[in-house]
């Protein structure tokens, strides 16, 4: 019998999982390196769906020392908000000179001499001469973007805010289709917000707010007004929260995405 290659990823997620890593890792603090590794593996703990670095203690250029564990425990799917404290895989917390709980050394033959680190205790990383931001890229997740002449309309409470035939969707691994308006398809004053978010494979995210049928709707948008290169084809481009407006799209409405994004929007925003 056929097997999805999305539910054998999902069953997968609830193991402990490491993949070598052909680059040189350097994690910055105070001006200075404090890891620089070229036998850096990136490890997911189960349920966590985004990796970290690891790397062997001897590449760890400051004092490893152990760190109290931390109680704090977390169900279902641990996406990049969870605080790394939370750990879900035997092993001891460890402090990295003077950040404490910055590493976790696992319980584990596979991965005996290395330290999971924490991305956000250090000031910066690189891969090779490149920045990383926000966490290390996955190399099993793909972020594909296509133009379409489709007929898209975006609604909110019953009104339209959106119509176009230029939209450009993106396709991004485990995660919604999300789908980039021109700027002047949209009806409505997109008002600037101060949020800010960061993807490694996108760039920094700004965020739009509209008021609409007597009501203010709070970081309902987004755009990425500098992607990165790759992503060039969505700059300046608005894309709304499905799990927040109804999508119409060749004249269907579409279901609003479930998952963990849906539920941490249902709790920020109060929304179905």
């Amino acid at each position: 019998m056929s097997t999805s290659i999305r539910d054998l990823l999902s069953r997968a997620r609830a193991e402990l999982r490491h993949e070598p890593l052909e680059r040189r890792v350097r994690a910055v603090a105070a001006g200075s390196a404090v890891v620089d590794s070229t036998r850096a593996m990136l490890v997911w703990e189960p349920r966590r769906v985004v990796p970290s670095y690891a790397v062997p203690a001897a590449d760890v250029h400051a004092p490893l020392s152990l760190a109290p564990a931390s109680a704090e425990a977390v169900a279902g799917v641990l996406h990049p908000g969870v605080p790394f404290a939370v750990h879900t895989a035997a092993g001891e917390p460890l402090s990295v000179g003077d950040r404490a709980g910055a590493g976790f050394r696992l319980a584990d033959a596979q991965l005996d001499g290395y330290v999971v680190l924490d991305f956000r205790a250090f000031d910066a990383w690189y891969e090779e001469d490149e920045r990383v931001v926000s966490h290390p890229r996955d190399p099993f997740h793909r972020v594909d973007v296509r133009r379409s002449s489709r007929p898209l309309r975006i609604e909110l409470a019953g009104e339209p805010i959106a119509e176009t035939t230029r939209a450009v969707l993106l396709f991004e691994t485990h995660l919604p289709t999300r789908f980039y308006l021109p700027r002047e398809d949209v009806r409505l004053t997109l008002l600037p917000s101060a949020r800010r978010t960061v993807c490694p494979y996108k760039g920094e995210a700004s965020y739009w707010s509209l008021d609409v049928g007597g009501r203010h709707e709070q970081d309902v948008a987004w755009s990425y007004e500098q992607p990165l290169p790759e992503l060039a084809a969505i700059a300046g481009r608005i894309a709304f929260w499905d799990e927040r407006v109804d999508v119409l799209l060749d004249g269907a409405r579409r279901e609003p995405p479930g998952g963990a994004v849906a539920a941490a929007l249902r709790d920020e925003f109060g929304v179905r």
